[in-house]
């Protein structure tokens, strides 16, 4: 049966409604509405110690689930995972008793609002950053499943992507239970809806592609060359072309390995625009103003290609680090 995560909550807290915890006494204040999913929705909120994520929902048993899913992640990896847990209780709405956890809020942008300001080489790097994340979660026997930008958020400096939300995260070998029909390898025809590595790999490429293709798509007969074409005729994403491909076919055995094949290729490129050169009709500098141009840009370049080689190596130490824990 179809779980898709567009589908709304019972019923909605307002900004300035307070809620108090029957069991643990807590009280938050909703300030906004931060998103909504298929087990619940997530609010900012102000509690005793500041600003926190609360996520109330309709289904007691998918909340725990969730619960459990944070505390795990905590207990084996400490807070690298997703944010820190907080509180869990019951709060009484109506006729109704709603539970609800509270999270660490994250303070950050959606990958579309970094990405407007950054440079497209920025996009691998995030998703590098995924990857090592997503290797550490497949070790520890869980599938995100409901992989998608709205469940990540970009904080820093420096530059860092998150998870926020674990409410499709599933044990591998069981089924997705939560998805987004857009980043499910199923709705494309090129996998099934088991939770396994290559199904979180699948989604990671389509974070690649939803951020060239900010829209989406609807899918037509030919799912998988759709998808092709589509990495094919995107100058952001032609440069990662054979990473993405792989991870879409369902090629790649790990998050490793196919975060190692990005770090390749983010180092064979550098800091380079990966864009088309000029249009004759569009070179009307004169020489002296060239020659001024490309001693600035080589500068820029130079210092670009430095900084981005450092942050990769930041990265690499990191992924050494989480591995020998």
């Amino acid at each position: 049966m179809m779980k898709n995560t567009s589908k709304g909550q019972v019923f909605k807290l307002r900004a300035g409604e307070r809620i108090t915890g029957k069991w643990h006494r807590n009280e938050y204040s909703i300030i906004r509405e931060l998103g909504s999913g298929a087990t619940g929705t997530v609010y900012l909120a102000s509690g005793r110690n500041g600003q926190v994520a609360v996520k109330t929902g309709h289904d007691s048993m998918a909340i725990i689930s969730e619960v459990n899913v944070l505390k795990h992640f905590s207990r084996v990896q400490g807070k690298i995972l997703g944010p820190s847990l907080i509180d869990v209780d019951d709060f009484v709405h109506g006729q109704q008793q709603i539970p609800f956890y509270v999270m660490e809020f994250l303070k950050g942008e959606t990958l579309f609002q970094f990405m407007k300001d950054h440079k497209p080489e920025w996009a691998g790097i995030l998703l590098v950053q995924l990857l090592t994340d997503l290797q550490m979660l497949h070790q520890a026997g869980w599938v995100f499943g409901d992989l998608k930008p709205d469940n990540l958020l970009v904080v820093g400096p420096p530059h860092r992507v998150r998870w926020i939300d674990v409410g499709g995260t599933t044990q591998v070998g069981r089924s997705i239970k939560e998805y987004t029909e857009f980043f499910d390898r199923g709705y494309w025809g090129l996998g099934t809806r088991k939770a396994e590595p290559s199904y979180d790999l699948f989604a990671a490429s389509m974070i690649m592609i939803n951020l060239a293709y900010p829209q989406r798509f609807e899918k037509r007969k030919d799912g998988g060359g759709q998808l092709k074409e589509a990495v094919k005729n995107s100058s952001m994403l032609s440069p990662f072309q054979s990473v993405l491909l792989k991870g879409l076919y369902g090629k790649y055995r790990s998050a490793e390995e196919m975060r190692n094949d990005m770090v390749s290729v983010l180092n064979n490129k550098g800091t380079s625009r990966m864009s088309a050169p000029p249009a004759k009709g569009q070179r009307t500098a004169s020489r002296s103003g060239q020659r001024v141009k490309k001693k600035k840009k080589k500068r820029a370049v130079m210092f670009e290609t430095v900084l981005l080689g450092s942050f990769l190596f930041i990265v690499y130490l990191f992924y050494l680090v989480s591995q020998s824990m």
